[in-house]
């Protein structure tokens, strides 16, 4: 259970009566098993969640020893969206204290079974970036906060890695996102909606006029239609086999858009498919060497061997060295 939802599904028990997981689950925009799962999660934790079946039945926590959200003033409470950002990343939005506030008015109202186990924050850390990730440079989240929150169009100049000079654009923001570390900007541009990297934004400023987003969307709705599409619309579905000691590996490199097939075993290794948006994305198999095989599509066997055979011929040693004695011709009268 993500940390967003687990305050997300405690304020709903806390602030109903009585609540079916099937409206549980429709609150939250997750299946019916997951919400079992979450609170059977809640039970194990110790928090005294309870479920009764029948017409007045329903998921209930025992009065009085729930989270005295009462405690908690807007903003905090506003806060306890974020706790699913770890504490680099709610840093980086200038909201740790108030986060941080929150969560320890919510700690001091736990019960005494809860407060006999170890605290979460001692024995779990989240740290979202990844590997080797380089300080990055543009616009901040602490500087764009604001403005979005402010509910205004901006007018961007984005350096994209596909345009020749940076382009300068106006958009509807829905808010800020962090994915694997690394921050965007999800908005409409032309009623088209857009993941901008926020260190690819190079100036911004606000417009005076209120962002025209597309009803009946929200940031959360738009980032996972974007996500969605870019992890189905790759250009290009490579097969190949990787040696087993290289599985972890590549699936540490390449996330989702590796698909293992279980069902087929090798001699040689693991039967995988791996999705890429350019042909040119390919590079990322060189560092594999022979490790992996790339059985199709054959213009991918073509592009990786071209790749293979520039690598090998900048690396190959030269048949003769210019200061080769053997190789130097004797100088003529009157050369210097």
């Amino acid at each position: 259970m993500t940390p967003d939802r687990f305050f997300a599904l405690m304020l709903l028990l806390e602030s109903r009566d009585a609540v079916t997981t099937q409206e549980l689950a429709s609150a939250l925009g997750v299946s019916l098993r997951t919400i079992t799962r979450d609170l059977n999660w809640l039970r194990d934790a110790g928090l005294p969640v309870s479920a009764h079946r029948g017409r007045l039945g329903g998921v209930t926590m025992v009065p009085g020893s729930g989270f005295d959200l009462t405690r908690l003033t807007p903003g905090e409470r506003d806060h306890l969206s974020v706790t699913g950002l770890d504490e680099k990343q709610r840093a980086e939005l200038n909201v740790s204290v108030e986060s941080q506030r929150a969560l320890s008015k919510i700690v001091a109202t736990q019960s005494p079974r809860v407060r006999e186990l170890l605290p979460l924050t001692d024995v779990v850390h989240v740290d979202s970036r990844p590997w080797r990730q380089t300080r990055a440079s543009g616009t901040t989240p602490a500087s764009l906060i604001g403005a979005v929150r402010r509910g205004r169009r901006l007018r961007i100049e984005y350096d994209s890695p596909r345009e020749p000079c940076p382009r300068d654009l106006v958009v509807d923001p829905y808010g800020l996102f962090a994915k694997a570390g690394i921050w965007y900007l999800v908005a409409d541009c032309a009623r088209v909606p857009r993941m901008y990297r926020l260190e690819r934004i190079t100036t911004w400023k606000e417009v005076d006029q209120p962002r025209r987003i597309r009803e009946n969307q929200s940031l959360a709705t738009v980032a996972a239609a974007l996500l969605e599409q870019w992890e189905h619309n790759h250009a290009i579905e490579v097969s190949a086999t990787i040696d087993e000691t290289q599985i972890e590996r590549a699936q540490r490199i390449f996330g989702l858009r590796l698909i293992r097939d279980d069902h087929e075993e090798s001699a040689t290794g693991r039967k995988v498919t791996i999705r890429f948006l350019h042909l040119e994305d390919l590079r990322a198999l060189l560092p594999f060497g022979s490790a992996i095989t790339v059985h199709g599509p054959t213009e991918a066997r073509a592009h990786l061997r071209d790749l293979a055979t520039d690598l090998a011929q900048n690396y190959a040693p030269s048949r003769c060295c210019c200061t080769c004695h053997r190789h130097r011709r004797p100088r003529s009268v009157g050369e210097v």
